[in-house]
């Protein structure tokens, strides 16, 4: 009977240690021999503590008291044991046993199980908090998940759509589901109507595959009412962008002489009225920087500013930008026709630069605009009323070319209401150190450098030029003397200087000597600077065979202020 008890317990999962009163280990079954690595026939007969280094029942045996359920580590696993005391018929103390069993495996599977549940709980709640109308069906194409996105949108309960087919939310259009269970391949961009409240959606959706099977599709719904209003949101955002297009305000313009401080609180004073000005400067001068500024200083500020190069376009494309175009009006034109530049800078301002190069059918045109307040389409006969403040520019002698038939008389009054003359950089050579370092300021963050100044024999090599090409002349030539400067320099010298090699040198070695000083005299300084500056430009086209690129380049002026001077000497 003995030995039957004993293959009994050997051969049950559970670990058994008894022990007798005195702590002595009586019983050590084969799941206590796995468990715990230690031989029956060492253990028996021993002290459980000696065997046992953290035992429990020899408390047990001391008390008398139950502990049940409770998890313990046995070296790498982790158990949970019962113990007991054994108990005579008396009630008496006489051993005492413990039964535990291996719980690692089970423990990591409720973690496991936990963790789970855990992303579970993540993807429903991501599921449904997301705003994009989800559904999803099984294999069969019935419905098993919809988020409340889906329901909002189709106006239909969940109950209404879960188990039933997928078709079951269309009014309009094939099912994307069953497209996709039966392509098993993704469907984008389908436009359906969907729900009791006809909703029109652009529906894409996937199919589920799982180990290499087709488990079902997801399908994703969005609102076209809602792209329509990103669209118009985006059309908005894009005038705007528009509207701030005149980026520049007086304080951008740089200079304390008194000529270009009466311009700029001239043109101040214009930019609170709507009458029509005219900006006058020879080419670099600063012109549309002034357009910009009147109109950022104007009530129009919040409103379209459209720049349009007179001189940039010809006759008949002028005309048609200007005004815009009926359809048909010419072959090419848009059907539809086109809005001109007039119609769209409407409410706005419109800066019409080099103003005296268009031709005089134009002329007649923009005269109707400023007397009437409306503008005809090309090919078309219906006036349309505009609003807008004309700026416009020139570095033309629009009093010349009035003479010369050149230019209407009556649109140069009109244009000639409020005329502001903006100074050449020669009149104002004061300004040319705080244009010197606002230039230096601005190509510091273009190139990445940090210039911070310009010496005093570098200045005052500047400051003896006369600067044809005015302060657009002036940011060249620091821009590239800063691209001739090496990085670990940061002062600009006379050496860095292009102008140098191109205008300054020319003058002292050739100008000078071709000009006797007594034939300047009984002339006033603007004839005399005219007379050596036609000299100039006379040598230095000779020298470079009347190529008139290289010309402009070493004189330091743009191809638009040579052509200029050469029309104003008449050089041919």
């Amino acid at each position: 009977m003995r030995r039957e008890l004993e293959v009994i317990l050997d051969s049950t999962y559970d670990a058994m240690i008894a022990v007798d009163k005195h702590g002595i280990i009586t019983l050590f079954n084969k799941a206590a021999e796995r468990l715990t690595g230690i031989d029956s026939k060492y253990a028996l007969g021993k002290p459980v503590k000696e065997v046992i280094l953290n035992t429990r029942l020899v408390h047990i045996l001391e008390t008398g008291d139950y502990e049940l359920n409770r998890q313990q580590d046995l070296g790498n696993i982790k158990i949970i044991t019962n113990r007991m005391p054994v108990k005579d018929e008396n009630g008496e103390i006489i051993g005492a046993v413990a039964v535990f069993r291996d719980v690692t495996d089970i423990l990591d599977l409720a973690t496991q199980i936990t963790n789970l549940k855990e992303i579970q709980s993540m993807l429903e709640a991501i599921f449904n908090s997301t705003q994009d109308a989800i559904s999803v069906v099984d294999q069969n194409g019935i419905n098993v998940m919809v988020n409340p996105a889906y329901t909002e949108l189709t106006g239909l309960r969940e109950e209404d759509i879960l188990g039933k087919p997928a078709t079951i939310d269309l009014v309009e259009g094939q099912s994307v589901h069953m497209e996709v269970l039966a392509t098993k391949k993704p469907i984008r961009n389908a436009r359906l109507i969907v729900g009791p409240n006809k909703r029109e959606v652009i529906a894409t959706a996937a199919p589920i595959i799982v180990d290499g099977e087709l488990r079902g599709s997801v399908g994703v719904l969005r609102d076209v009412s809602e792209i329509i209003k990103l669209n118009k949101e985006l059309n908005a955002a894009k005038q705007i962008i528009r509207k701030l297009e005149a980026k520049y305000t007086f304080d951008d313009i740089i200079g304390q002489n008194e000529l270009i401080l009466k311009a700029i609180e001239k043109a101040k004073k214009a930019a609170n009225t709507p009458a029509t000005v005219i900006l006058r400067g020879e080419s670099g001068t600063g012109k549309e920087l002034f357009a910009h500024a009147i109109h950022n200083e104007s009530d129009r500020k919040f409103s379209q500013f459209v720049r349009v190069n007179c001189a940039a376009l010809s006759e008949n494309l002028l005309e048609s930008e200007l005004f815009g175009y009926e359809e048909g009006a010419f072959t090419g034109a848009k059907k539809g026709g086109k809005k001109g530049l007039f119609e769209q800078a409407n409410g706005g301002t419109i800066f019409l630069d080099e103003i005296g190069d268009i031709s005089l059918n134009t002329q007649a045109k923009l005269l109707r605009v400023l007397q009437e307040k409306e503008i005809v389409r090309v090919g078309g006969t219906k006036p349309i009323p505009i609003d807008v403040r004309i700026i416009t520019a020139t570095n033309l002698d629009l009093e010349k070319a009035v003479e010369e038939g050149k230019f209407r008389e009556d649109l140069y009054y009109r244009l000639n209401f409020i005329p502001i003359n903006i100074p050449a950089l020669r009149y104002r050579k004061d300004d040319i150190y705080p244009l010197v370092i606002h230039f230096i300021k601005k190509f510091n963050q273009e190139y990445g450098r940090s210039i911070n100044d310009i010496t005093k024999e570098a200045l005052d090599i500047l400051k003896k030029h006369d600067w044809p090409g005015n302060v657009r002349e002036l940011e060249n030539v620091i821009g590239r003397a800063i691209i001739n400067m090496k990085h670990c320099e940061n002062v600009i010298d006379v050496k860095h200087i292009p102008l140098i090699d191109s205008y300054i040198k020319y003058d002292r070695q050739n100008l000078v000597q071709t000009e006797d000083i007594n034939d300047l005299e009984d002339i006033t300084l603007e004839e005399a600077v005219s007379k050596l500056e036609k000299e100039l430009i006379t040598k230095t086209l000779k020298k470079y065979k009347n190529n008139k690129t290289k010309t402009a380049r070493a004189l330091g002026i743009s191809i638009r202020s040579l052509y200029y001077k050469m029309e104003k000497y008449n050089i041919n």
